[in-house]
């Protein structure tokens, strides 16, 4: 096809500004929230996704992760003497109160793991070693936080419910879902901290032992422990992922506001190119008159349509990057990996396809003869 199209596009600078920011004000607009729809659906659930255990053991009728009330220590003695697992332990999550240096309180949640088992231990450390737990009063928090709880270096105490802690490491990346953020201590440290009692727990991580079938160690867990709830960490995670968005209503206003911004960055594409293509409309009238085919005008709108959808992407795209940059390094968690970003290529383009196919219905239908009336 000649270049009219992109001659046709380009010809006016101001409106095709005007296109080009409408239509990356819909792709920011969308990775923004539909960012933000990913990201809490991943934060509600990071803990136990990235805890590295097979099964979840938590109490009877427990519903999400912290939800769990204490239950006695021998059952983990039972989970041990199950044929299968290779590994178990015993684990904490449990929300407690934070005492910064100049005396603030914040909310959080203790994580009470067994630094010495590669299962339920804090991950994505940048600063300190999960084995420096097992110093005098150690934790770990995340460096998006630090702010919040008024630590910046290696070494700063404060106090949980009473008990000094220094902290001795710093992930990257944890966020809660919640106010309150994961603080990684002891299991013994972590019953002190949340007021649980010394032969007590939250839950029991297993990990089968090499060639074991989860779901027969699921089933034979459940035989012995018939007052425990037995979850694969797939079924644990569902459940709790489930809770945080659906049944709080939380997830819902979170999803209903990257479903309004899909419908207005439909609307604001669509509006933009119909516009755009209805200022042209008696130059389509001279390229009938002239006796240009249906065909033909309907392929420099389209193309139209796709040069101003690749370059509004591009643009939008690109700030969409940089705002995401910047939530990183808040509490905020907005997720733009490379599917999401593929995918809102083709959904950009369709959507100034479609726009453009309103308007092709009119100029289609357009009489050739207007060009030489007043």
């Amino acid at each position: 096809m000649p270049p009219l199209a992109r001659r046709n596009l380009f010809h006016d600078r101001v409106r095709l500004a005007v296109t080009l920011t409408g239509i990356a004000f819909s792709v920011v607009l969308m990775v923004v929230q539909w960012g933000l729809f990913q990201g809490f659906s991943t934060s509600t659930t990071s803990i136990i996704d990235h805890s590295g255990a097979d099964i979840w053991i938590a109490a009877k009728d427990t519903a999400y992760l912290e939800q769990a009330v204490p239950f006695n220590e021998r059952k983990y003695y039972q989970v041990l003497a199950t044929p299968g697992v290779g590994s178990a332990v015993k684990y904490i999550v449990r929300w407690s109160m934070w005492k910064q240096p100049g005396g603030r309180a914040e909310s959080v949640a203790i994580v009470g793991c067994d630094p010495d088992v590669a299962i339920g231990g804090p991950f994505n450390l940048v600063a300190g070693d999960k084995q420096q737990l097992k110093q005098p009063n150690a934790i770990i928090v995340d460096r998006i936080y630090t702010d919040k709880l008024d630590v910046h270096k290696l070494g700063d105490m404060v106090e949980i419910n009473g008990y000094r802690a220094k902290v001795v490491g710093f992930t990257d990346g944890i966020r809660a879902f919640t106010t309150s953020p994961y603080v990684f201590t002891t299991f013994k440290r972590a019953q002190d901290y949340t007021v649980i009692d010394s032969d007590h727990l939250n839950f029991v991580l297993v990990k089968a032992a090499p060639g074991v079938d989860i779901k027969k160690l699921q089933a034979d867990l459940k035989a012995r422990l018939p007052d425990n709830e037995v979850f694969t960490t797939a079924e644990f995670s569902d459940m709790t992922r489930h809770y945080w968005m659906f049944t709080t209503g939380a997830g819902i206003a979170v999803l209903m506001a990257a479903a309004l911004g899909l419908i207005v960055g439909i609307a604001v594409v669509a509006q933009t190119i119909y516009a755009t293509t209805m200022d042209h409309i008696r130059e389509y009238g001279t390229l009938k008159a002239m006796g240009a085919p249906n065909s033909y005008v309907l392929g420099v709108i389209m193309q139209q349509a796709a040069i101003a959808a690749v370059l509004g992407y591009i643009i939008g795209m690109t700030i969409s990057v940089i705002v995401v940059h910047g939530a990183s390094q808040s509490g905020a968690n907005i997720i733009l990996n490379v599917q999401t970003a593929v995918e809102l290529f083709f959904l950009t383009v369709a959507m100034c396809a479609t726009a453009a196919v309103v308007s092709v219905k009119k100029i289609l239908s357009l009489d050739p003869a207007m060009v030489f009336r007043e």
